[in-house]
């Protein structure tokens, strides 16, 4: 076998495994740090969603949202990739509920159309615009993606 295919391999088994472990920090409203149960540390990216930049309106507020749902609690992480800046991308559960989900629910996240194929994240996404929760106070916010786009 060719390194290549051995890395390959290596990078397939780590994106479909389960991390679990203590949240020991919220970056962001969609990216978290954990310290699995050997003591080492992993940089997780919630998977299917986007929520607002810390320097956009309602940035502050979508990390003081993810951080409400998951401070300090054990999670059990679905790892299903790494990203290009070397995180962790899965279905974060804590207490058996998506902390992915829940944050596009209350408004603090969008569904990430470039990486969410799941039906269930644009319907509590519908909703949470429909009764203006979190950032659907608003009545055009602008997405993460248009924002970062705009940056460059």
């Amino acid at each position: 076998m060719n390194l290549v295919l051995i890395i390959a391999l290596l990078f397939l088994s780590e994106a479909t495994s389960a991390l679990e472990g203590r949240v020991v920090g919220v970056t962001d409203g969609d990216t978290i740090k954990v310290l699995d149960d050997h003591s080492v540390q992993h940089k997780v990216r919630l998977q299917c969603i986007d929520a607002p930049e810390k320097s956009m309106p309602f940035g502050q507020r979508a990390k003081e949202a993810l951080a409400s749902i998951i401070a300090g609690k054990y999670v059990i992480i679905r790892v299903l990739d790494i990203d290009r800046y070397g995180r962790e991308v899965g279905e974060v559960s804590v207490d058996g509920r998506s902390a992915n989900l829940a944050m596009v629910r209350m408004g603090y996240a969008w569904a990430y159309p470039k990486y969410c194929r799941d039906q269930i994240f644009y319907e509590a996404q519908d909703q949470a615009r429909s009764s203006q929760s979190g950032l659907w106070i608003d009545q055009n916010p602008m997405p993460p993606w248009d924002y970062r786009k705009s940056m460059r």
